[in-house]
C-alpha cells in the first residue's frame, strides 16, 4: 500500500512539472516569435503573439514589456482617432501591468510620470484638461518621489501648475510651494550628479582627467547631460513664474500666513529663499523671516542672511563673521560651495577681487566642477588688465592669464565649453599678437603680475 501511494505521489509531481515544461515551451516558442519580429522592427507583425503572451502569462519573462514598450509606441505613432486612443490607453495600463509583474525592476515613480507624461503629450487626441494631467503627475510625485527624476516630467508637472493658477484654479500659495518642491527635487538631482561628476575632476589641474577609460567617459558624458537638462528646467521655471512671485505678491502673501507659519522651520526656509530670490531683501518681514528661522533652527542659510544683512547696514566685518560661520556650519561641500560661491561674488561686486579670488578657489575645492568659478576668476583678470602691469605689454599680457582661466571652465563642466571658449577667444584678442611678442623680444619669457593678481604667466613661445 505504501509503495502504491509512494509512486502516486511521484506521478503527480512528475505529472505537474510535464505540464509546466510544456506551457514554459508554448510560451518560449511565442517569446521568440514576437521578439525576433521586434528585433527586426516588425512591429505589426509582433503585436499578435506579443498580445497572447501577454494575456496568458505576463510573468513568464520581462521582455513581454520592453518590447511591449517599443511595439505600441509604434502602433501609437501609425493610428489616429479611437485606435490611437486605444493604444494610448494600453500603454499606460500595461506599465501598471509592469509595477505589478517586475515590482524591483519598475521603479513606480519613474513609470507612473512616463504614463503622465504619455498622456500630456497625447493630451488633444485624450481630451484631457490641465487639472487632469496635473493630478496624474501629482499623484505619481507624491508616491514615489524618489525615483521621479525624469526632466522632461518635472518640468511639465510645474508648468502645469503655472497653467491652473493662471486659470484661477490654484492659488498663488500652492503655486510658489509647488516650486519650491520641484525646485529642491531639482537641485537635489543636480547635486546627485555634480557630485558624480567631480569624481573625474582634478582641482589643481582645472580639468577632468585625461586618462579616463571608456566606461567612464560615457559616465561623464552622462552625467553632464542630465546637468544641462536640469540646467534648462531651472531657467525655464523661473521665466514660468516671473513676474507672479514678484515682491507685490509674495510679501503680502508672506505677511498674511506668517504667524500661522512662524514655527514651521521648512516653511520660513522657503518663505527666506523666496524672497532672497526676487531681491524683496529691503522689506522688515524679510529680517523677521530671517532672525525667526535663526532663534527656531539655525543652520548655515540664515548665518549667510544675518551676514547679508549685516553687510546691507555697512557691518562688513560681523558680515564676513556670519559668513564664515555659514561656511562652518555647512558640512556637506557642494552645498559648502555654493555658499562660498556667493560670498566670492558678493566681494566680487565690490571690486575687492582679491577676497574674492580666495572665496572662489575655496568653492572650486568644495565642488571641482563649478566651472563658473574659474569663469568669475578669468573676468576679474580681464578687468585688471589695465591696473595689472608696468607697460602696455605686461598690462596686455594680463590676458592671456585671462584666457588660461576661462579654458578651465570648459574643462571641468562641459556645459560650460562654448562660454569657455568665447571668453577666452575674446581675451586672446586683446592679448599681445605674434608680431607685437616678436617685437618685444619676451618670446618664452615668464611675467610676473602685479597688483593684487599676483601671478606668473608665460608668454606664448614663436
Amino acid at each position: 500500500m505504501k509503495t502504491k501511494i509512494t509512486f502516486l505521489i511521484a506521478f503527480v509531481f512528475l505529472g505537474s512539472n510535464v505540464l509546466k515544461a510544456q506551457g514554459n515551451e508554448e510560451d518560449l516558442n511565442t517569446l521568440s516569435i514576437f521578439s525576433e519580429y521586434a528585433k527586426a522592427k516588425n512591429y505589426d507583425a509582433a503585436y499578435g503573439p506579443w498580445m497572447e503572451i501577454r494575456k496568458r502569462n505576463p510573468k513568464f519573462n520581462r521582455a513581454i514589456f520592453t518590447y511591449g514598450e517599443k511595439i505600441l509606441k509604434y502602433k501609437i505613432k501609425n493610428s489616429s482617432g479611437v485606435e490611437q486612443v486605444s493604444f494610448i490607453e494600453d500603454l499606460v495600463l500595461m506599465w501598471g501591468e509592469r509595477r505589478t509583474y517586475f515590482a524591483s525592476k519598475t521603479p513606480e515613480g519613474k513609470f507612473l510620470a512616463m504614463g503622465c507624461q504619455l498622456q500630456y503629450d497625447n493630451r488633444k487626441v485624450l481630451n484631457m484638461s490641465d487639472n487632469e494631467l496635473y493630478e496624474c503627475y501629482d499623484d505619481a510625485y507624491k508616491t514615489d518621489e524618489k525615483t521621479f527624476t525624469n526632466p522632461k516630467s518635472l518640468y511639465t508637472y510645474f508648468k502645469l501648475m503655472v497653467n491652473l493658477y493662471d486659470s484661477g484654479i490654484k492659488p498663488a500659495e500652492e503655486l510658489f510651494t509647488k516650486y519650491d518642491e520641484i525646485s529642491e527635487k531639482v537641485e537635489s538631482e543636480v547635486k546627485n550628479y555634480t557630485q558624480s561628476l567631480n569624481r573625474y575632476v582634478s582641482i589643481e589641474e582645472g580639468e577632468q582627467g585625461k586618462s579616463l577609460s571608456s566606461k567612464e567617459q560615457k559616465a561623464v558624458k552622462s552625467y553632464t547631460s542630465f546637468l544641462r537638462a536640469y540646467d534648462q528646467i531651472r531657467s525655464g521655471m523661473d521665466k514660468d513664474l516671473g513676474d507672479r512671485a514678484n515682491c507685490e505678491n509674495l510679501i503680502p502673501l508672506y505677511n498674511r500666513n506668517y504667524e500661522e507659519n512662524k514655527n514651521d522651520g521648512l516653511w520660513l526656509q522657503r518663505a527666506m529663499n523666496r524672497m532672497a530670490k526676487k531681491e524683496c531683501t529691503d522689506d522688515p518681514l524679510f529680517v523677521k523671516i530671517v532672525e525667526q528661522k535663526n532663534s527656531l533652527d539655525p543652520n548655515a542659510d540664515t548665518a549667510y542672511y544675518l551676514g547679508f544683512l549685516k553687510e546691507k547696514n555697512g557691518n562688513d566685518d560681523e558680515a564676513l563673521a556670519y559668513y564664515n560661520q555659514a561656511v562652518e556650519l555647512q558640512t556637506d561641500n557642494y552645498e559648502k560651495g555654493k555658499i562660498l560661491y556667493k560670498i566670492g561674488a558678493g566681494f566680487k561686486k565690490k571690486g575687492r577681487y582679491g577676497q574674492a579670488r580666495s572665496y572662489y578657489q575655496k568653492a572650486l575645492s568644495a565642488n571641482p566642477s563649478m566651472g563658473k568659478a574659474y569663469l568669475a576668476i578669468s573676468q576679474m583678470y580681464a578687468s585688471s588688465a589695465k591696473n595689472c602691469g608696468t607697460d602696455n605689454f605686461s598690462k596686455r599680457a594680463v590676458y592671456w592669464l585671462a584666457a588660461q582661466e576661462a579654458r578651465k571652465a570648459g574643462r571641468v563642466d562641459s556645459n560650460l565649453r562654448k562660454a569657455s571658449s568665447n571668453t577666452a577667444a575674446n581675451y586672446m584678442a586683446k592679448a599681445p599678437s605674434k608680431g607685437e611678442v616678436f617685437e618685444s623680444g619676451r618670446s618664452g619669457e615668464t611675467l610676473k603680475i602685479g597688483c593684487w593678481i599676483g601671478r606668473s604667466v608665460k608668454v606664448p613661445k614663436l
